[in-house]
């Protein structure tokens, strides 16, 4: 745990206790979250140095760690401001993205479901879309829309734009549902009929549809729904 007011004064620590140098001088891995987000972050503001501002940070984070990607939650801290808010939202879905997507390969809905976990406590319906090259290995995984409460709009133009730019062979479409079930509304099924057509007409195939939610998944492919 970091003593926060050991850092009164970033400017009079010692330089080689400073997160920076310790980041050069052993590596990422030996600091701590707090030490991390203040590099991510770079400066503190006006009643806030740099380590207290990572420490608010940190806490907010590990009390909301799935919505708290958003930018706009950032901006409810006290002492930070868009730019750094902007920053850390972007830091960490760079590094959720990589996590999630390297070189790994789907051979079962199973294997979809870790990649989309973080999205199963959300309070709103986030509709997923992941694109997949001939391998079935992952490209990119992306949030189309964001819905309200228990509905979310999408149009399947919105769902293969970014496929149609990433060259994809197929794609596997996912929406969460805030309210526990994974059962599939009448919607849902229209709506995965409208993706599967449009995408046997762009040559990209969709190979399946998942319902999330914190009690499991419902796959359209294993119900035989496609």
């Amino acid at each position: 745990m970091i003593d926060d007011t050991y850092y009164s004064d970033i400017s009079i620590t010692p330089k080689q206790e400073r997160p920076r140098e310790l980041l050069f001088e052993h590596g990422p891995e030996y600091l701590s979250d707090q030490q991390l987000i203040a590099i991510i972050i770079g400066s503190g503001t006006k009643g806030n140095n740099v380590m207290r501002l990572s420490k608010k940070v940190l806490n907010v984070y590990l009390k909301n760690p799935i919505e708290v990607l958003r930018p706009e939650v950032f901006c409810e801290i006290d002492g930070m401001g868009q730019a750094k808010a902007a920053q850390l939202s972007a830091a960490m879905e760079f590094a959720r993205r990589r996590i999630t997507t390297n070189t790994k390969k789907l051979t079962s809905p199973a294997d979809v479901v870790p990649i989309l976990f973080s999205y199963t406590t959300c309070k709103k319906e986030h509709f997923i879309c992941i694109s997949l090259n001939g391998a079935h290995e992952v490209i990119a995984v992306r949030v189309v829309s964001i819905g309200t409460l228990n509905k979310t709009l999408v149009h399947p133009r919105e769902v293969f734009s970014a496929p149609l730019t990433d060259s994809a062979a197929g794609i596997i479409c996912a929406h969460n549902h805030p309210s526990g079930t994974t059962e599939p509304s009448h919607d849902d099924i229209r709506l995965t009929e409208r993706i599967q057509k449009a995408g046997e007409i762009l040559g990209i195939r969709l190979l399946d549809h998942l319902i999330i939610s914190v009690s499991g998944y419902y796959s359209f492919l294993e119900n035989g729904l496609l």
